[in-house]
C-alpha cells in the first residue's frame, strides 16, 4: 500500500518506532550456533512509522512521510508519537483484578497459611461493591502500565464485566466456582460464560471458571468441558501450581493435574492453565496434541515469594505449547505490573536453566505479545501492530535514563522499562490513557472507599470459603 492509496481513518498515531510483530523461536534454539540469531526469534521494529486505525483496527502501517494530507486532514485524532515506541497491548494472561483489596494482607506465610488462614477467610467478608471497586482500581493501575486486556478469574464477575465495560479495557472473563458450591457454581459461571460474551463491544469474551484440579471433581470438570464445548469458549483453570501438588495428585490418585485436565475433556476443548509450575515431562503426551488450544500463563514473581520452582518454559516451548505471562492476583503479587512480571520471568528461567543464551529478550517479548494473544485463544486479532488486528497499542516513553543510551531496543522493553514509562494506550482503537493520565475514569474513590473497608474486609472470624488440601 503506498500513500497515494492510503483509506482515511479515524486515527493516526505518528513518529513512533513500530514493534509490528515477533515469532516463536525455533525449538531447542539454546543449543544452536551463538550466530544463529534468527532462530533465536525476532522483533520487528520499524523507525519513524504511522499507523492508521479505522473502527477500532489496524487499517496500515506505513512510513510517516508517506501519509498524504489529505489523510492526516480527515483523521478526527492524530496522535504525536515522535520518539515514542508503539507496540501491542500487554495481555495478563491471568489475575484476580478484584484482589486489589487484599494488597499486602497475607505477606512472608507458606502457600497453606495464604490461603487457609488468610485469603479464603477475609473473601468471606466480599460485597459486590468490594468486586466493583477492587476491579476497577485494578485496570486504572493495568492501563496506565500498558496492560489493554486481562484473564481474570474470579467471584462476581458481573462486577468486574461492569468495571470493563465502564473504563474502556479488554478482558477474558471466567466466573470461578469449587464443587463445594454444588450445582449452583457451574451452573452460575456457565450462565455468565454465555450471557456476557462478546458485550461491551466485543472487549469481553469469556471462559469457563473451575478453581482448580484439587477444588473441582472430575464430574465437574467434565460438565465443565461439555459447556465450553457448547459455548466454543476455553476453560481457565488453576492446574499444576507447584511441584509439591502435582506430587500430591500422583500419590492421592496417581495421575499428574494435567492429565486430569486431559481425562476430563478440559484440554479438547481449550484451556488457560494458570501457572503449571508443576508440569512434569510426562505431562507433554497430554498437552500436545491440544497445543493449538493450550496456553500457560506464567506469573514468576508469585512462585519466588511462595518459594516455588517456576514454569517449565523450555519444556513448554520445546514441546510447542504457547506461553503467556501473568501477574497473578495483586493480594500475591502485590502490583499489576506486566513489566515487572516480564522482567522476572525472563530472568527467571535464565537462572532457572544456569544459561544465559536461553530466553533471549526476542523470546520474552513475544511470550508477552503474539503468545499471549494466542493464550486468549485471540492470537488472530492482538498480539501484533499489523493490519486487520485490533488496534490495542501502547506509546511508551524510552528516554528516561534507565533506557538510555540504547543500544538493543528489545533487551531495552524487557529488562529496563517501567510502566512509568507508558504515555499513551489505545483499546480497539480508543484512547484510554493520554499523557499518563486515565481518560473515562479515575481510581481515587475507589481507592479511599477500599482503604475505609480494611477493617472489615480483614476480619477473619466468619469463617472461610475453602480449606487448601491439594
Amino acid at each position: 500500500m503506498t500513500g497515494s492509496d492510503l483509506p482515511t481513518v479515524d486515527t493516526v498515531i505518528l513518529g513512533a518506532t513500530v514493534l509490528t510483530s515477533t515469532t516463536r523461536p525455533a525449538p531447542g534454539y539454546p543449543d544452536l550456533p551463538q550466530e544463529d540469531k534468527a532462530a533465536r526469534g525476532t522483533v520487528t521494529f520499524l523507525a519513524d512509522h504511522a499507523i492508521g486505525i479505522a473502527n477500532g483496527v489496524i487499517s496500515w502501517v506505513v512510513p510517516s512521510a508517506s501519509v498524504p494530507a489529505a489523510v492526516l486532514d480527515a483523521a478526527r485524532e492524530r496522535v504525536d508519537a515522535v520518539g515514542m515506541v508503539a507496540f501491542p497491548g500487554l495481555m495478563n494472561g491471568h489475575t484476580h483484578s478484584p484482589m486489589t483489596m487484599f494488597r499486602g494482607s497475607a505477606e512472608d506465610v507458606s502457600t497453606h497459611d495464604w490461603f487457609s488462614k488468610y485469603i479464603w477467610p477475609m473473601e468471606v467478608n466480599l460485597t459486590d461493591r468490594d468486586v466493583y471497586l477492587g476491579a476497577k482500581l485494578a485496570i486504572g493501575e493495568m492501563l496506565l502500565g500498558g496492560v489493554t486486556a486481562f484473564a481474570d478469574h474470579y467471584f462476581a464477575t458481573e462486577q468486574i464485566a461492569r468495571a470493563v465495560e465502564e473504563t474502556g479495557a479488554r478482558a477474558l472473563l471466567a466466573s470461578t466456582f469449587f464443587s463445594s458450591e454444588g450445582a449452583e457454581g457451574i451452573g452460575r459461571s456457565a450462565r455468565f460464560a454465555e450471557e456476557w460474551n462478546g458485550a461491551a463491544g466485543g472487549r469481553i469474551t469469556t471462559a469457563m471458571g473451575p478453581h482448580a484440579t484439587y477444588t473441582v471433581d472430575d464430574a465437574d470438570l467434565e460438565r465443565t468441558a461439555a459447556h465450553a464445548a457448547r459455548l466454543g469458549i476455553r476453560t481457565h483453570i488453576h492446574a499444576a501450581e507447584s511441584i509439591s501438588q502435582t506430587e500430591s495428585s500422583l500419590t492421592k490418585r496417581g495421575v499428574t493435574p494435567v492429565q486430569v485436565l486431559h481425562d476430563t475433556g478440559i484440554l479438547a476443548t481449550g484451556a488457560i492453565i494458570a501457572h503449571g509450575a508443576g508440569i512434569v515431562e510426562s505431562d507433554i503426551e497430554w498437552l500436545s496434541p491440544y497445543a493449538d488450544r493450550v496456553g500457560v500463563p506464567v506469573c514468576s514473581k508469585v512462585y519466588m515469594k511462595h518459594a516455588h520452582p517456576t514454569t517449565p518454559v523450555r519444556v513448554l516451548h520445546d514441546a510447542g505449547i504457547t506461553v503467556g505471562i501473568g501477574t497473578d492476583g495483586p493480594a500475591s503479587h502485590n502490583t499489576l505490573d506486566m513489566f515487572e512480571s516480564l522482567r522476572m520471568m525472563s530472568l527467571k528461567q535464565k537462572d532457572a536453566a544456569l544459561d544465559a543464551t536461553w530466553l533471549t529478550s526476542a523470546h520474552a517479548l513475544d511470550l508477552a505479545t503474539r503468545q499471549s494473544a494466542a493464550t486468549f485463544g485471540l492470537g488472530d486479532v492482538l498480539g501484533a501492530i499489523l493490519p486487520g488486528y485490533q488496534a490495542d497499542i501502547v506509546l511508551l516513553d524510552p528516554s528516561g535514563p534507565h533506557m538510555q543510551p540504547m543500544h538493543d531496543l528489545a533487551a531495552a522493553l524487557v529488562l529496563s522499562a517501567r510502566a512509568s514509562d507508558v504515555r499513551t494506550v489505545l483499546v480497539a482503537g480508543e484512547v484510554v490513557v493520554r499523557d499518563g493520565k486515565l481518560t473515562r475514569f479515575d481510581v481515587s474513590e475507589a481507592i479511599a472507599e477500599l482503604n475505609a473497608r480494611i477493617p472489615e474486609l480483614t476480619d477473619r472470624t466468619k469463617g472461610t470459603i475453602q480449606n487448601y488440601a491439594p
